[in-house]
């Protein structure tokens, strides 16, 4: 059930990244962004496994809690940080100003 839920969340994150990178940057970008999630994913998954088995036993610690849904959590908490960090929206420097307006490609203003 915990194991769901984890893969649940994931394909609901991946949904809204491409959706929010789709309409921001363009198709390719959000394409971009969904196979970096499913790549850290992957390789991530099998990082947290290695480490899991050196803690937990194979039963874990009790029916829906087993050995497997301990490396996903350790995962999404991992990728938790990782994805805040990442996806954060750094400011602008020089647009706080009212008047300007950064254009899409940050390279120049327009007033």
């Amino acid at each position: 059930m915990i194991t769901a839920f984890i893969f649940f969340v994931h394909l609901v994150f991946i949904t809204v990244i491409f959706t929010k990178k789709w309409q921001t940057e363009g198709i390719s970008q959000a394409l971009i962004n969904a196979a970096l999630i499913i790549i850290l994913f992957s390789v991530g998954w099998s990082i947290a496994t290695m480490a899991a088995k050196v803690a937990v036993g194979p039963k874990g610690w009790g029916l829906y809690f087993d050995r497997d849904a301990f490396a996903l959590t350790l995962l999404s908490i991992a990728e938790y940080f990782f994805y805040k960090m990442y996806y954060t929206e750094k400011p602008v420097p020089g647009a706080s100003d009212e008047d300007e307006t950064v254009t899409e490609d940050d390279k120049e203003k327009q007033l």
